[in-house]
């Protein structure tokens, strides 16, 4: 039997008569507060409902086909195989179906449907989402992002007042659930911290536009909407109803992500995701306004959660659960944008010594972002991370240049709230000194973590190296040697040997940091 409450068409479209094709029954009907999706075993179908919220309007049929066409459109960017064909729906009588020769009364966004256990959501929840997938989807999202179209008009969307203007909108939209998922005490702390980081940091954004990090991204890139489905991650469902929600800076796509890593406490996966991307796009600077964007995305998906609370076609046991969870993400919004204390860890140790093996099991440990030499000195270089750069790359400058930016990311980075690993040979004492000078003198907590093995040791590791983005050769190797450490940086070192179990060796290090303030992206 059709569900009363829901719209006529709808309701046909949950009877397996409506399809021109097989179906597997019973069919399945997700509701958003935007959109019926209906799941026929081979295709899913997407029908826009008739809603207006300012930010969204498919309140009459000629805006939900244009809609449609947009998302169309813009989804084959990243899920061409996904996204088939936009049907229009007819009406004879009280009869509904596709291409028919009545009236036309709506359109559906027809899809290839694929398992709903492929959702990077389902995964998560299932305990199942690994970082080796996580570090993909970095490099699968980085690829996007790196091919994304940008020119005047959407660089126009990264000023202080267009991306002002939708934060500013969240607020005005969310008044009303103040005394019930959201408090008052929320409400003004989370729009205070927004209102001063666009006053003191506007020149931060500026710089965002300058450097062409603004592009035409996804606009809504949270793990349910995208999924490992045949060996490929799909990102799909991307904003097609709104410019300013998808000509946006690269951080604010990536942010939905971190919000939901941080949303159940899996700092390591963010640790992992974050280190990843901005390794392969270069833009480790954009963490300085990743903050801010996590915090708004994290009030976007309270507010959304929010709307359901005014739907009568929402059974009451769900807007309980809405509740409680749109309560959930206005304290994370709230919260992730509290003063946190950031620390430098440095690297130190000969190539094949292990030093990326335990700055990772570090960067897990402590929800650090781990930066590598080999990358910095890579995209200061101008060569692909995976090429293996001539001798132009490891000339003495070079060198110094690569080092210069590992501090200057390193305490730019600490001085926003993050641990970060610098991840280097740091065989010499001058780069070693040099890093630790600067951390002294801006007050940020360092420490140093020595790797060690035997020669024999780390030549069997360079020898077997492959896929890395690290160019040492054992013939390299040969020509390495570490400078001792002097009194002055002794006492802040840590000496592992790794060939014997890292994690007890890392335990005092984790230890001591968990016992000051977190710094992690959490």
């Amino acid at each position: 039997m059709a569900d009363a409450t829901l719209p006529a068409l709808i309701a046909q479209m949950t009877q397996p008569n409506f399809y021109p094709h097989g179906v597997k029954e019973p069919i399945r009907l997700i509701q958003t507060h935007v959109s019926y999706v209906l799941l026929t075993g081979d295709y899913a179908y997407k029908v826009k409902k008739p809603v207006d919220f300012g930010f969204l309007d498919y309140s009459t049929l000629a805006k939900r086909q244009h809609f449609c066409q947009e998302e169309l459109r813009l989804n084959q960017r990243t899920a061409a195989d996904l996204y088939l064909a936009v049907l229009p729906i007819t009406q004879t009588g009280d009869r509904y179906q596709f291409n028919g020769d009545g009236t036309v009364v709506d359109y559906a966004v027809q899809m290839r449907q694929f398992p709903q256990d492929a959702l990077l959501s389902h995964r998560f929840d299932q305990g199942d989402l690994e970082e080796d997938l996580v570090r993909q989807l970095a490099r699968t999202i980085a690829a996007f992002h790196q091919a994304a179209e940008t020119n005047d008009e959407i660089r126009s969307y990264g000023t202080v007042p267009q991306v002002r203007q939708s934060i500013d909108e969240n607020y005005d939209q969310t008044a009303a659930f103040i005394g019930g998922p959201q408090t008052q005490a929320q409400f003004e702390a989370t729009r205070a911290y927004t209102d001063r980081f666009f006053t003191e940091r506007s020149a931060l954004f500026q710089r965002r536009i300058d450097q062409g990090w603004v592009r035409a991204c996804h606009g809504d890139l949270h793990l349910n909407n995208i999924c490992y489905w045949q060996d490929h991650l799909w990102l799909f469902d991307c904003i097609e109803f709104n410019k300013p929600f998808r000509f946006v800076d690269v951080m604010f796509d990536i942010a939905y992500l971190v919000m939901d890593f941080t949303a159940q406490g899996r700092s390591d996966l963010v640790a992992a995701f974050v280190s990843e991307y901005v390794e392969q796009t270069g833009d480790w600077e954009g963490l300085e306004i990743l903050p801010l964007y996590v915090s708004r995305q994290s009030y976007v998906r309270a507010k959304v959660t929010s709307f359901l609370l005014g739907d009568p076609a929402i059974p009451e046991a769900d807007k309980q659960a809405a509740a409680a969870k749109a309560a959930r993400y206005y304290t994370l919004a709230h919260d992730y944008v509290q003063p946190q204390p950031g620390r430098i860890l440095l690297m130190a140790g000969l190539s094949g010594s292990g030093k990326t093996t335990v700055a990772r099991e570090l960067s897990r440990a402590l929800g650090a972002i781990h930066i590598r030499s080999d990358a910095v000195r890579k995209h200061l270089g101008g060569v692909p991370l995976q090429e293996r750069g001539d001798d132009s790359l490891y000339t003495p400058a070079m060198t110094q240049r690569t080092y210069e930016r590992l501090v200057s990311l390193g305490v730019t980075l600490a001085q926003q709230g993050y641990t970060v690993i610098l991840d280097a040979k740091y065989d010499r004492a001058q780069h070693r000194e040099a890093a630790q000078a600067v951390a002294q003198e801006q007050s940020i907590p360092f420490h140093i973590v020595h790797c060690t093995a035997p020669k024999a040791i780390l030549r069997q590791r360079v020898a077997a190296r492959s896929g890395d983005i690290a160019d040492a050769t054992v013939a390299v190797l040969e020509k390495q040697t570490l400078e001792p450490f002097g009194p002055e940086a002794a006492a802040y070192v840590t000496t592992v040997d790794t060939t014997q179990p890292v994690e007890p060796q890392l335990r005092p290090i984790v230890t001591a940091q968990a016992t000051q303030p977190t710094a992690d992206l959490t």
